[in-house]
């Protein structure tokens, strides 16, 4: 059965054209079918970097290319995200924060629309500050929920707080999962993650510029988040999977924890630690998708 995005805007089917400004492209001047017709899984995360080097290995992964190949970045006219693409594989950087990711997915949700794809799944790759859990462990998100630890997403709209639902498919995160079983080299959870509007005290860390609680007031909350369910903590999780769920789309976090932060707020592991750490979610979900492929 074939599953379209489902786009909650009628105003887009009066536009001649539409320009998707912090892409650089535009129905008007870009063949969206052509480009991106036959894509079925993307992936982003916050780096640029980070998300060229994913389109390298699953390009690599899937036998479509080599580790000298190039991959153009498809959104080379802005510097505001990258894009990558090989063969059904498209590959996007976010950058950091809500207001970040939501510019994005705005402009991916169209652009995939745009192109007719059908059956996609989303899955979000990143980093995380762990709770309870040893660092370089694998968290697959259950439910983002907010920092009272409440499953959803508030945004004012003209004036009035709109609630979104945040829940992610759980039927592909126990694929994943899965996956993680059948690849068994890390740690791998299926937990809620707290999506907070901030990396400092947003996330109870002690060592911002500014902190006007204390080490104990700090552990109490972030144990309260455990007891609920919380094992890390990020800041995209939740306008991800709400955009996602209004948009008909399958999606998925897969986030690795660097630390933690029961046990302190800074990220002191080694740079070669940090890299093979990051490379975990792309592991993961590089074998779902070749699995998915029946290439496994």
């Amino acid at each position: 059965r074939e599953n379209f995005i489902h786009l909650c805007n009628p105003h887009l089917e009066k536009m001649k054209e539409d320009i998707l400004y912090h892409f650089a492209l535009g129905t008007g001047t870009h063949d969206f079918p052509a480009l991106f017709g036959d894509v079925k899984f993307v992936c982003v995360g916050g780096s640029p970097s980070r998300m060229k080097a994913f389109i390298a290995y699953i390009a690599e992964e899937l036998g479509l290319g080599s580790p000298v190949s190039d991959y153009p970045n498809i959104c080379a006219g802005t510097d505001r995200y990258a894009m990558y693409k090989v063969g059904p594989v498209l590959s996007v950087s976010h950058g950091m924060g809500i207001p970040s990711i939501s510019i994005m997915l705005h402009e991916l949700i169209k652009l995939l629309y745009h192109a007719k794809c059908s059956n996609i799944t989303i899955i979000r790759i990143g980093t995380s500050g762990g709770i309870g859990l040893e660092p370089g462990s694998v968290v697959i998100t259950r439910q983002s929920v907010d920092a009272t630890f409440k499953p959803q997403f508030e945004q004012v709209v003209l004036g009035k707080t709109v609630t979104r639902s945040t829940d992610l498919d759980e039927q592909l995160a126990k694929e994943l999962m899965q996956c993680s079983k059948e690849i068994g080299q890390f740690n791998t959870v299926i937990g809620n993650t707290m999506c907070t509007l901030d990396f400092y005290e947003g996330q109870g860390r002690l060592d911002g510029a500014i902190c006007l609680y204390n080490e104990e007031e700090k552990l109490r909350y972030l144990k309260e988040a455990y007891d609920s369910g919380v094992r890390n903590i990020e800041m995209e999780s939740s306008v991800f999977a709400a955009m996602c769920n209004l948009s008909g789309v399958k999606a998925a976090v897969v986030c690795v924890t660097l630390l933690n932060r029961l046990e302190g707020d800074q990220i002191s592991s080694s740079h070669d630690v940090l890299v093979e750490y990051q490379q975990r979610p792309q592991k993961l979900v590089g074998y779902f998708i070749k699995k998915s492929l029946g290439k496994v």
